[in-house]
């Protein structure tokens, strides 16, 4: 194997569909890509009530793990919780972490919520909240919007266990694309949660694509092409 298996999870209200043409690009350059589908976010007919961040870790670790080598994990926006959850429960599986737009959440985004699910936002409250829509299409928007599954609460309302510290020493990339590198690396400096982890991390890169919130469709080649390159680069030995 000359480069290490990927596995990607999307952020809130998506599914591994939204994956699709990064995860295609990966393939026709040799890359092994699973893409998941978190717990709850099946379809909208999914009894949300009793999923738990522990689910979400518990789903990504077992694509981990399924992969069979050390993996690069990519996690997309809100997935930065569960992600980071996943590089503490199974730190000597997981080569190299990327974020993308997201950060390793130390804390819940959003402790007080009490919702059973959050649905998708309008456009103008996503980019008031500082997720862009730069570059995607008004087909790619409607595709969004019409597949798009309520988030699950705990989703927002629970922090990720974080016990081990051997997740420090996981080389982590940021990709950074409605917010730039500098904004990122201000947001540490305040002490946001949702990026608490690159404060402690021993090995970070920061990557700048300017573009949508949701690379995988504004520049899914680029993107695909930078998750590649780090697999590339930590490609189990022989």
């Amino acid at each position: 194997m000359t480069t290490a298996p990927i596995v990607l999870v999307p952020g809130f209200w998506l599914g591994a569909w939204a994956w699709d043409e990064v995860a295609a690009a990966l393939r026709a350059d040799g890359h092994y890509v699973t893409a998941v589908t978190l717990p709850g976010l099946e379809s909208t007919d999914t009894d949300r009530s009793a999923i738990t961040m522990s689910d979400h870790v518990d789903a990504i670790c077992e694509a981990v793990r399924a992969a069979g080598a050390p993996v690069v994990l990519a996690v997309h926006s809100g997935a930065g919780v569960s992600g980071y959850g996943a590089s503490d429960r199974v730190p000597g599986q997981i080569a190299a972490m990327v974020y993308v737009d997201s950060g390793p959440a130390t804390g819940a985004l959003d402790p007080d919520l009490s919702a059973v699910e959050v649905p998708l936002p309008t456009w103008k409250e996503l980019e008031a909240d500082g997720s862009s829509l730069d570059g995607l299409t008004a087909e790619q928007l409607e595709t969004f919007r019409r597949r798009a599954v309520p988030e699950p609460g705990a989703g927002f309302s629970e922090a990720p266990v974080l016990t081990d510290d051997a997740r420090l020493d996981v080389p982590s990339t940021v990709v950074c694309t409605s917010l730039s590198s500098e904004q990122i690396k201000g947001a540490v400096a305040q002490g946001y949660a949702w990026v608490g982890g690159l404060a402690q991390l021993r090995d970070v890169t920061y990557v700048d694509l300017p573009t949508s919130h949701w690379p995988m469709w504004s520049r899914p080649r680029e993107l695909a092409a930078i998750i590649g390159d780090v697999a590339k680069a930590h490609a189990p030995g022989p």
